[in-house]
C-alpha cells in the first residue's frame, strides 16, 4: 500500500479499484479487427481516464477542509476533479492555463467550479494553483504525479487485462505521464515483473518521456501542437519516470499530422470522436511509429473525448 508517498505499487492500483468501485464507469473494450482491441476510455465520467485517479486521491484523503479541493489541469484532469467533487459533494477550484479549449472551459463551469484561467501553459497554472493551496488549505490533486492519482488510472490497466483476456503490447498516449505509469502497473504481474509490453506514446513537439530517457532524468521540454491542452506537461513526472523507466515500457514519437489523422480515421472508421490527445495512441498504429509483429494482441487506449466535433 502507499504509505511513504514516494512509490507506487500494483497492490495500489488493486485498492484503488475496490475504492473507486462505483464512483466510475468500467469503459467497453472493442475488438475492432483480429488481435487489436480499443479500450474506450473516452466514454468514461467527464470525458476521460482522469476521474479514475481524481476519485481514488480524493477518497484516500479522509476528511476534506471546508476549502475542498483543488487541482490545475489542461482541461481534463480538472473536468475529473469537478465532477469527482460535484458527486462527493465537495467545493473544487481547477486553474486551466490559455491553451485550454473552449469546450473545457465551458464544461468545468457547468459541473459547478470555481476556474481560474492563467499562464501560457499547464506548468504555469500548476504555479498559481499551488499557491493558491497553500492560502487556502484545500486539498491538492494533482494532474499526474500523485501516487493516488497513478493508482487510480492504473485501473484501466487491470480492466483491459480482463477484458481483453490479456495481450501482448498496450498502446497509451503520454503527458505527465501518470496514466502509462499507472497502466504500466496495473497490466503487470502480481509481482510487478512481467507483463505486456507498454508504448509510450507523444507528440514530437512535447516528448517529456522520450527526452527524459535520454537524459536519464526528468527534463523541460517544449509544449506545443495540437495536444497541447491534453499533453501539456513541460516534463515527465518523478513518480511515473520511475515506472516508465523500466524494461517493459518502449518510447515512441508521432508528428501533429498523424495526430490529427488518426482522430479524423477514428471517426471515420469507427464513429468515435475522440480529442486529439485521445488519438495520439492509436496514431502510433496508423503512422508506422510502432509496428506490431505478426499475430501480436494489441490494445490502444482511447483516453479522451472533450472536443469540439465541428473539428471533424
Amino acid at each position: 500500500m502507499i504509505t511513504d508517498g514516494t512509490a507506487v505499487t500494483r497492490e495500489d492500483v488493486a485498492a484503488a479499484a475496490r475504492r473507486i468501485a462505483g464512483f466510475v464507469l468500467r469503459t467497453p473494450v472493442l475488438e475492432v479487427s483480429p488481435g487489436l482491441f480499443m479500450k474506450l476510455e473516452l466514454l468514461q465520467h467527464s470525458g476521460s481516464f482522469k476521474v479514475r485517479g481524481a476519485f481514488n486521491r480524493i477518497l484516500s484523503a479522509g476528511t476534506l477542509p471546508d476549502s475542498g479541493v483543488i487541482a490545475a489541469s489542461g482541461g481534463n484532469h480538472g473536468l475529473a476533479v469537478a465532477y469527482a467533487a460535484r458527486t462527493l459533494g465537495v467545493r473544487a477550484e481547477i486553474f486551466v492555463p490559455e491553451v485550454t479549449s473552449p469546450v473545457k472551459v465551458a464544461g468545468l463551469a457547468a459541473l459547478g467550479a470555481h476556474v481560474t484561467q492563467t499562464g501560457a501553459i499547464y506548468a504555469e497554472a500548476a504555479e498559481a494553483a499551488a499557491k493558491r493551496a497553500a492560502e487556502t488549505g484545500a486539498l491538492p490533486v494533482h494532474a499526474y504525479d500523485q501516487p493516488e492519482v497513478i493508482a487510480g488510472q492504473g485501473t484501466t490497466g487491470l480492466e483491459i487485462m480482463e477484458q481483453t483476456g490479456g495481450v501482448d503490447s498496450v498502446l497509451v498516449a503520454v503527458g505527465g505521464g501518470g496514466f502509462a505509469a499507472g497502466i504500466t502497473l496495473g497490466t503487470g504481474d502480481a509481482g510487478g515483473g512481467g507483463g505486456p509490453r507498454v508504448v509510450a506514446v507523444e507528440p514530437e513537439l512535447i516528448p517529456t518521456l522520450n527526452a527524459a530517457l535520454r537524459a536519464g532524468e526528468p527534463v523541460p521540454v517544449g509544449v506545443s501542437g495540437v495536444g497541447a491542452d491534453a499533453l501539456g506537461a513541460s516534463s515527465i513526472g518523478g513518480l511515473a519516470f520511475g515506472v516508465l523507466s523500466g524494461p517493459r515500457v518502449r518510447s515512441v514519437l508521432v508528428p501533429d499530422e498523424a495526430i490529427v489523422a488518426a482522430r479524423r480515421t477514428l471517426w471515420e472508421r469507427h464513429r468515435v470522436v475522440a480529442e486529439h490527445a485521445g488519438a495520439a495512441a492509436y496514431a502510433a498504429l496508423l503512422s508506422g511509429a510502432y509496428r506490431p509483429e505478426d499475430g501480436e494482441r494489441v490494445a490502444v487506449v482511447v483516453c479522451g473525448s472533450n472536443t469540439d466535433p465541428a473539428g471533424l
